[in-house]
């Protein structure tokens, strides 16, 4: 895979990643569904030695519906969120799929959270299938 760019809305902040993601997963934890605005969170995780952020973020810092904490950093411009940490996982940085804006992303491969998907939600058969 190509170098990528993900970025907020007002382009201020972006992270440059380089290699394929290690895991693109869906989640429909109430969490992510507030973080995005919308039914569900999509993100691609990627080594952080894979990483390079520029631009100035501020970080919100949240408890998971599993406990565990999570280190979202956004634009203090325009209040994207470009990436996270999970306190569990620190050698990953997640990254919000739609922060890179290209439809030929790879799809995710790993659905979590499910008990909480919207009934209106359909997900390929290929996915794998998390709680």
């Amino acid at each position: 895979m190509d170098p990528r760019t993900a970025r907020c809305a007002c382009g201020q902040l972006r992270i440059d990643v380089s290699g394929a993601p290690v895991r693109v997963s869906v989640c429909h934890c109430l969490d992510c569904q507030r973080r995005t605005g919308s039914a569900f969170g999509v993100q691609a995780r990627f080594p952080a030695a894979a990483t390079q952020v520029h631009g100035t973020h501020g970080e919100y810092i949240r408890i998971g519906d599993s406990g565990g904490r999570m280190r979202a950093s956004f634009c203090p411009q325009c209040g994207s969120t470009v990436f996270y940490v999970v306190d569990a996982m620190p050698d990953l940085v997640a990254i919000p799929v739609g922060a890179f804006a290209d439809p030929a992303f790879p799809a995710p491969d790993v659905s979590y959270y499910e008990e909480r998907m919207h009934a209106w939600l359909t997900l390929d058969d290929d996915i794998r299938h998390e709680y």
